[in-house]
């Protein structure tokens, strides 16, 4: 990796204390103190609104492709407005809001009312309405969280995942095209509500205990749990964040940012920080995905962002673009703090591409980071605010976190506890108990270990899942979450994703999403040409069985070594669990899920589907 321009004074230096157990168990915790944060998120908006009334806060696009902005000031003025109404109604924390509909303003306005209000908020994915067969995880959500009042951009977008469930006493408020059937009641007419005296003592009511929000996040098998947020969590996610980063008081953060808002990265990390520090988000309705890709590429044609996250797959899918237009390239970086990744290591491959233009734009690589933490950690447990060699290191605790490596198996799992973590899930008191261990840690599922055993500043490196590994016949262990990152990047840019199979077998098997734009340009087919002849292209095909058989060749032994490969042409399911609408991949329900194909590569005979890996 190249050096990066590092700036000492812009990052606080990683101060971690060790302590090791006789029983293994390893506690590390930063010696720096979280210093006292603000008593709730509807402070900050009130402070900008003062400071800086007339700064953008929000910004998207209209009807006309023009950019709708809207000041702290109006955005206090209209969660001002909205609090009311929902205190008007009788909203409160056994009546919360439910929203459906992805990232607005209006979504965030309505997010403010409820935050200044005292009223959970309950952002819901929206792939659960629009890309769901059943709606039943919509209808789980509704009866875990008994909604008063329900929001959706589009009435006749979601008429389906209205229609599903009972809204006898509920409110449905839309911003636009009111479904048939259905009484609703306009957003418009929801800020137009007069601030009482009710809105100003409710806002002085709330406590670092009072209830943010609900988030719901999938496991691996059945129905999504509901994370109580606290005010206390975000507060101190937030106040940590900038204790590890000082340079976010010198000057308001710019996010051009997709991730959604029903998740704690996107809704937590993304948009709390901006509103902390005075900021400003332009909200992408693109994603990194064929058909919307495009709309992202518009808004860094426009925007310069400061700081920009993304999933790993995301950068996947914006680089081609940033390659190919020098313009956008040096827009792109031209006012780029640094680059953020979370939720999942970042191949090599991706790392030294975004390095390389940055050296081409700036004359210097990009200062490249990464954080971990869940929804349960609001979201940040760890974070790497010192200079990266490579891709992996999840960095350190951060301020007010500790962490407790605890030996399982031949790995360390990762445990949390802190002013960050949930204190519980909605209305599952036996899922609370079980996720905390006898000292109240969380225990989030992942592990970790050690980049300096007898160092702890230099960082803990991610080490996958603990309930994704598995062993061979032989009885060797197969460490899923970095030969999934190492096999993608073997063959890149040729796979999108893929999951590793062979629990209980004799060698490990491949599920592979490819990647079909890249696939097509391989094989010299035009846009057109649907999947099931792209994966079945002998130029394709070929060249993923060189890539894997050379990664072979490197590999070792057979916990390394791919023997039989899939490509698959069927998208990942929301509703089973697959994928989230941030496209991680879920390993164990999709290969549940997928139990023919795994069958399939393991048949005494493979069929013509099934490609046969050598040795190398």
């Amino acid at each position: 990796m190249s050096e990066a321009q590092w700036i000492e004074s812009d990052y606080a230096t990683p101060n971690i204390t060790m302590e090791k157990r006789e029983n293994g168990e390893i506690i590390l915790a930063s010696a720096d103190a979280l210093e006292d944060g603000d008593a709730h998120v509807g402070v900050w908006l009130r402070q900008w609104a003062k400071i800086t009334p007339e700064y953008t806060f929000l910004a998207e696009r209209d009807g006309t492709g023009e950019w709708r902005r809207l000041s702290y000031a109006a955005a206090r003025s209209g969660a001002d407005a909205i609090a009311q109404g929902l205190l008007d109604r009788g909203l409160g924390p056994d009546r919360p809001v439910m929203i459906l509909s992805g990232n607005s303003i209006d979504h965030g306005l309505l997010t403010l009312g409820c935050l200044c209000a005292g009223v959970p908020v309950v952002p819901v994915s929206p792939a659960y309405s629009l890309m769901s067969q059943d709606h039943a995880k919509v209808q789980h959500v509704f009866d875990t969280c008994h909604p008063g009042l329900i929001y959706v951009a589009n009435g006749e977008m979601f008429a389906g995942a209205l229609n599903s469930i009972n809204l006898d006493g509920v409110e449905v408020v839309v911003g636009a095209s009111p479904p048939k059937g259905i009484k609703t009641t306009n957003f418009a007419d929801l800020l137009k509500t007069s601030p009482g005296p009710a809105a100003g003592q409710a806002f002085d009511s709330i406590g670092p205990d009072t209830v943010a929000k609900i988030l719901f996040t999938s496991g691996s098998t059945g129905m999504p749990k509901g994370v109580i947020n606290t005010q206390r969590m975000l507060c101190a996610s937030q106040q940590s964040l900038v204790q590890c980063w000082p340079f976010l008081e010198d000057g308001p953060p710019i996010l051009v940012d997709w991730l959604p808002w029903n998740h704690t990265f996107g809704g937590n990390n993304n948009f709390n920080m901006v509103l902390r520090n005075g900021g400003a988000i332009y909200i992408d309705a693109g994603k990194p995905a064929p058909g919307l890709i495009e709309q992202s590429v518009a808004n860094l044609h426009d925007v310069s962002p400061s700081i920009y996250y993304n999933v790993p797959a995301g950068f996947g899918v914006i680089l081609p673009y940033l390659e190919a237009d020098d313009e956008l390239r040096d827009k792109f970086f031209k006012n780029l703090k640094l680059i953020m990744y979370a939720g999942a290591a970042l191949p090599v491959d991706l790392w030294e591409r975004l390095e390389d233009l940055s050296i081409k734009s700036l004359g210097q690589p990009v200062v490249l980071s990464s954080a971990w933490g869940s929804t349960e950690t609001a979201p940040m447990a760890t974070m790497a605010h010192f200079l990266l060699e490579s891709s992996g290191n999840i960095g350190v605790p951060v301020p007010g976190v500790t962490i407790k490596m605890v030996p399982s198996g031949d790995k360390m799992e990762l445990r949390v506890t802190g002013s960050n973590i949930t204190p519980g899930y909605l209305g599952r008191d036996d899922l609370t108990k079980a996720a905390f261990d006898e000292e109240g840690y969380y225990c989030i599922g992942d592990a970790g270990r050690l980049v300096d055993p007898d160092d702890p500043n230099k960082g803990i490196m991610f080490d996958g899942r603990v309930a994704e590994d598995f062993k061979l016949l032989s009885g060797t262990w197969v460490a899923v979450g970095s030969l999934r990152v190492e096999l993608i990047a073997a063959c890149s840019p040729l796979l999108q994703d893929a999951v590793v199979a062979g629990h209980d077998r004799d060698e490990i098997g491949l599920l592979i999403w490819p990647n079909l734009p890249a696939c097509r340009t391989l094989a010299g087919l035009a846009e057109d040409v649907p999947a099931p002849d792209v994966v079945e292209n002998e130029k394709v095909r070929a060249q993923i069985i060189q890539s894997l058989t050379t990664h072979n060749a490197a590999a070792g032994g057979s916990s390394r070594r791919v023997a039989r490969a899939i490509l698959m042409t069927e998208p990942a399911s929301i509703d089973t669990n697959e994928i989230t609408d941030k496209g991680y991949i879920n390993q164990r329900a999709t290969l549940e899920n997928r139990a023919h194909l795994v069958d399939a590569l393991y048949a005494d005979q493979p069929g013509p589907d099934v490609l046969v890996i050598p040795r190398g």
